[in-house]
């Protein structure tokens, strides 16, 4: 039988759910991104390319525009926990927000409100779109994040760190900074000191555009 990375059969999820809650709380950032590795994804520094929390949040739908294609890692609660254990680990804004937990299951709508209006209004900020309206949804989608009582514990609640990190891009970044990735389309903060980033991460997008025209132009090459 297929077992996935941790060795659980496809059938033991449940009974892998209760191994990862009973480790939690001994060391809750690393058991979120080996559960990540046990479902089969894992979120890596790479999904922490954007530069912002907010813009991480973002990306978490893959192919956004591919109807069929289209993948949105947050359709399972647990990935969402598993994200904010991450992002402890490779957020560029971890030591602003510090412990990052994750968002209680009834604020998960609103959160997700909050994430799809980020992506629209710093989509069209890239493409030069006078479009208010976006950014009034967005304040608005902020607003119902912070206005819900925020609840008692140590650390962060994710939607509240999110809500303030989308705050921090209205009111900046520098004109040009925001970009879209040309490979992967994931909205990212250009940090170099000429603007010159192209990519999200150059090792993973960067790479395989480059092996794209290496392809291309082998095979538009002359046999001998």
């Amino acid at each position: 039988m297929w077992k996935n990375a941790c060795g659980f059969p496809p059938a033991s999820r449940s009974n892998s759910i209760d191994h990862v809650h009973a480790f939690r709380a001994i060391q809750p950032e690393s058991v979120n991104v080996i559960w990540g590795l046990c479902m089969g994804f894992a979120w890596t520094a790479h999904r922490f390319s954007g530069g912002a929390l907010a813009l991480d949040v973002a990306n978490s739908v893959v192919l956004r525009f591919d109807a069929e294609r289209r993948i949105d890692r947050f359709d399972d609660p647990a990935a969402i926990d598993a994200f904010a254990g991450a992002a402890n680990l490779y957020g560029a804004e971890r030591k602003r927000f510090g412990p990052l937990i994750p968002a209680r299951l009834e604020r998960r709508n609103a959160f997700i409100g909050l994430r799809e209006a980020t992506d629209r209004h710093f989509r069209a900020l890239v493409r030069t779109e006078d479009r208010p309206d976006l950014l009034a949804d967005l304040l608005e989608a902020i607003a119902a994040v912070l206005r819900q009582p925020a609840p008692a514990g140590k650390g962060t609640p994710l939607d509240v760190a999110t809500a303030h990190s989308a705050l921090g891009l209205i009111s900046g970044p520098e004109p040009g900074r925001l970009k879209i990735c040309p490979n992967c389309a994931w909205l990212f903060l250009d940090r170099s000191r000429n603007r010159s980033r192209t990519w999200c991460d150059m090792a993973v997008c960067g790479n395989r555009s480059k092996a794209r025209r290496h392809y291309r132009r082998s095979r538009e090459e002359p046999k001998p």
